[in-house]
């Protein structure tokens, strides 16, 4: 998250991560989280109201606990704007618990395996999904965000500005997917296509 409070990102579908993670070693990008197992727990009211409204409040549990709320999205410079708010807290369970208390409900979990570097301006992370590999691209405009993209030698055209949460229920929908949660457990032994998620390799 910025000091602005806002979010500037965009995603890429890859075909092969590893080659990703060498073209940024190769420029010099510093890491700044290794690789880190992700637990998301995403709450609304019975009635939806934050999902119909394109809001988002999640608990995160990665080397830290972390509680986000995330506003309704638009396109600026070709890259998804969000307002973010987001603070640490010290216990990921009662978290959870005070959410529960104040008429909040799970309606899903997912997630990922995550490593994070910075590029100049421009933070990159390589994100290891049930469904595939991504890499997400956050910066404070849309210029450094494509200027990134190319010199990682990913196709601006390609890039996914919907959510991880979004691409989960294009995938459920075609697939015919019940269970709710966007875990590795679930999609063991399935692959998804990129086609099926509406995407294309970047790389």
């Amino acid at each position: 998250m910025s000091s602005t409070n806002q979010e500037l990102e965009v995603k890429f579908y890859l075909s092969d991560l590893p080659r990703l993670k060498a073209s940024l070693e190769a420029l010099g990008a510093l890491l700044e989280q290794p690789r880190t197992h992700e637990i998301n727990l995403r709450f609304d009211t019975p009635e939806r109201i934050l999902l119909n409204s394109g809001r988002l409040l999640r608990l995160r549990q990665d080397s830290a606990v972390r509680v986000t709320f995330k506003g309704p999205g638009s396109i600026v410079g070709g890259a998804r704007l969000r307002q973010e708010l987001e603070f640490t807290a010290g216990d990921f369970a009662s978290a959870q618990a005070v959410f529960e208390a104040l008429g909040f409900e799970v309606m899903m979990m997912y997630e990922k395996q995550r490593a994070t570097y910075r590029l100049g301006t421009v933070l990159v992370t390589l994100d290891e999904m049930p469904y595939g590999s991504f890499a997400e691209i956050e910066g404070p405009d849309g210029e450094s965000i494509q200027g990134a993209a190319h010199q990682l030698g990913l196709n601006w055209e390609q890039r996914v500005l919907d959510s991880y949460t979004m691409l989960f229920e294009q995938a459920r929908a075609v697939l015919g997917f019940t269970f709710r949660d966007l875990s590795f457990a679930n999609f063991s032994g399935s692959a998804v296509p990129p086609e099926i998620l509406g995407v294309k390799p970047a790389d």
